[in-house]
């Protein structure tokens, strides 16, 4: 039986073998992390070393991450109203239109202190927007994800930061899709709050960390209870799942550089081999995007029959957020970016990881060509069905 293709590394990351070994390790050290025996002293120190890798990954500070239960968690702990000491109070928030679900909720904000940020075609967020919605209000939590999870598209967040930061606001940025795969600086961001997922680059489901600037007020906590996570987070951490989230992420990083690289280059094979079909789009293309994203359409595929035709073929592939109830939705990024609802509706993404080979990439393209002249035919109903 033929190796499966897997080309849906966006949605979750096979776990990397270096989590692997240090989760196995881990199982065996049980004592609880709030005990100040030997036991719990072990226990306390498998986390700060994770705890440490986290925040060097991002530039950020050891004592300025709490771990959480995924990205969700994380940017449902950071949109939360802030009470200022100095300043007048947060209450009021900024989404962009193009956010994780999680985000878009609006977290803890009253709905009617909910604002949404428009974005370019191109995918991008529209920075004259983000200046004339903060001039309209008091001081505002901002919230722009630094890769959108479909297109791949990098958002102008540092340049975002210098307008909310002459607005007096604060910023929150999900960079779960950008961890491990492209340079982070919680600093050079200007960010005050930034959210990541352990699975997305390796390590377990379930795991995740909001990362604090330094000397920043930490937000109020979901879950009270003890005093874990300085008060960030109540409840006995996961000590495997913190360690293998730390093992991941130092693997990712030791690889990054060389393994993005390559993995452009075979996007890039990708999008070559995709661009043949007339009428077909890549998606936020002439932009700077993920090294490994492509989100394609053509306006009259149907996404759902391709996902299915594909999955038949063996080439693992999806039409955007993996979050939903797992139905196929037309893509509210691309609704955001101007799109109608035929190219919506037809957007498939492809994403790539570290052990994504050349044959992945042939064989996808082959299976595309193969499926697409009886995916694309339409009759006087609309498109062919199977």
């Amino acid at each position: 039986m033929q190796k499966r293709t897997y080309l849906d590394w966006n949605a979750t990351a096979p776990l990397r073998r270096e989590a692997r070994a240090a989760m196995a390790a881990a199982w065996e050290v049980f004592g609880n992390p709030s005990s100040i025996h030997a036991e719990g002293r072990r226990a306390r120190g498998l986390i700060e070393e994770a705890r440490t890798i986290v925040a060097e990954a991002v530039g950020g500070e050891p004592r300025n991450v709490i771990f959480t239960s995924g990205g969700t968690e994380a940017n449902a702990l950071a949109l939360t109203p802030i009470v200022r000491k100095s300043n007048q109070d947060i209450d009021n928030i900024i989404i962009s239109s193009i956010e994780h679900a999680s985000a878009l909720a609006g977290g803890r904000f009253a709905p009617d202190r909910v604002r949404y940020l428009p974005v370019h075609r191109s995918g991008l967020v529209d920075l004259n927007a983000l200046r004339t919605m903060l001039a309209q209000g008091p001081p505002v939590l901002v919230s722009i994800m630094l890769a959108n999870n479909e297109t791949g598209a990098i958002q102008p967040v540092a340049e975002a930061a210098h307008l909310i930061r002459e607005a007096g606001g604060l910023l929150h940025v999900d960079a779960v899709q950008a961890i491990g795969k492209i340079s982070i600086d919680i600093n050079a961001l200007n960010a005050d709050f930034l959210s990541l997922s352990a699975h997305k680059v390796g390590g377990p489901k379930g795991m995740g960390a909001l990362v604090l600037a330094e000397n920043q007020m930490r937000p109020s906590a979901l879950i009270r209870g003890g005093g874990q996570e300085r008060g960030g987070r109540a409840g006995t951490e996961n000590v495997p799942g913190i360690v293998g989230f730390g093992a991941a992420v130092m693997a990712a990083e030791a690889s990054r550089v060389t393994d993005m690289a390559r993995i452009q280059t075979l996007r890039n094979r990708l999008e070559e081999g995709l661009g043949q079909t007339q009428g077909g789009v890549i998606f936020s293309q002439e932009i700077a995007r993920l090294p490994n994203t492509t989100l394609f359409g053509v306006p009259t595929l149907k996404a759902e029959t391709a996902v299915i035709r594909f999955d038949l073929e063996g080439v693992s592939v999806s039409s955007g957020s993996a979050c939903s109830s797992g139905k196929v939705q037309p893509s509210h990024v691309l609704k955001a970016m101007g799109y109608g609802p035929e190219i919506t509706r037809s957007a498939i993404r492809f994403s790539l990881g570290w052990e994504t080979t050349e044959a992945d990439i042939d064989r996808t393209i082959k299976t595309w060509r193969k499926l697409s002249g009886a995916l694309l035919r339409r009759d006087d109903t609309g498109l062919e069905p199977f």
